[in-house]
């Protein structure tokens, strides 16, 4: 009988890797577990491996798996993995075959439907995946996934950014509103989803910043502008976070949420907010030379477009 680990044990050094690589060839049982991992390593992918016949078998998915029917993924088929990367995770060192850091996604086990030479189609049970997937080769080791089920995320909001009305004095009942400083840039709205984003097309600095939310998807909306004479993003809205749209949700909620995400970077930073205290931020807008600031309603939701829940004070 062939020795189904034997690419896999050609891949790597055991004095070298972390990673589990048995003596023995695998001995064949029937079982129905699955991992998924998250694999930083040269690029940013998720490796799918299923339990079949003793070995996990595996695919490499770039952008994780779909989270609806309308979207089929990449999923590069590897070598069959042994059955104890079930719990692998650490280091993999640089230079070594997959050298990177990798973590256990998710686990959990699965119900197989067809099993063909190309095409699997399971049901996966899992706390983070779950549902109904077909795996089918389009040529070669390239294979898609596609999830034949509902969707389990809410959809991206496809919203126009919201923008400030001017006045010349900040409100009078400020206990009302947030004060942040109005950063004169230009304004982006930033999609995250699966490890990257399409802001990066423009300003490639941004896919560190998309590698490191991992799986998790989020729609961020800041300005562009130059502090220092570098330029900066500066983030101040959080429309969408891991599968669930906040645009209905209260200033607020949004700004909590926001900075959960501890977004701290040489290119990045989450502006800050002061409730209630305009006159101290409209000074140091001043004395900065930013063009003024902005009063935001504490309780409005995001609004598309002109709104005067957003009041651009000049400085």
């Amino acid at each position: 009988m062939a020795d189904k680990l034997q690419r896999y044990r050609s891949k790597r050094d055991p004095t070298r890797t972390p990673e589990p690589v048995p003596a023995e060839p695998p001995t064949p049982a029937e079982g129905n577990a699955f991992v998924i991992q998250e694999h930083h390593a040269r690029s940013l992918h998720w490796d799918l491996r299923l339990e079949r016949d003793g070995v996990l078998v595996s695919w490499a998915v770039p952008k994780g798996l779909p989270a609806d029917p309308d979207t089929n993924h990449l999923a590069v088929q590897t070598e069959d993995h042994p059955m104890e990367y079930l719990t692998f995770h650490g280091e993999i060192p640089k230079g070594e075959y997959g050298g990177g850091t990798m973590t256990v996604w998710d686990t959990g086990t699965y119900e197989t439907e067809k099993w063909s030479d190309r095409e699997v189609k399971v049901v996966l049970h899992g706390e983070r995946a779950s549902g109904r997937f077909v795996l089918f080769q389009t040529r070669g080791k390239n294979w898609m996934i596609h999830r034949m089920d509902a969707p389990v995320h809410e959809p991206f909001p496809s919203v126009e950014p919201m923008l400030p009305t001017e006045r010349a004095k900040p409100p009078k009942d400020a206990s009302a509103y947030a004060f942040e400083f109005a950063w004169g840039g230009r304004r982006l709205l930033v999609p995250i989803y699966g490890g990257r984003t399409d802001a990066a097309r423009e300003h490639p600095w941004l896919r560190s910043l998309a590698e490191s939310f991992g799986s998790r998807s989020a729609l961020l909306d800041g300005e562009v502008a130059t502090l220092g004479g570098a330029e900066i993003l500066v983030f101040y809205d959080l429309l969408y976070d891991d599968g669930h749209a906040l645009v209905e949700e209260p200033f607020t909620v949004r700004r909590a949420a926001l900075e959960a995400l501890g977004l701290a970077g040489a290119r990045w930073q989450t502006a800050p907010s002061w409730p209630g205290e305009a006159g101290p931020v409209r000074q140091a807008a001043r004395e900065q030379g930013l063009p003024g600031i902005v009063a935001k309603r504490l309780d409005s939701p995001y609004e598309p477009g002109l709104s005067k829940s957003w009041l651009f004070i000049p400085s």
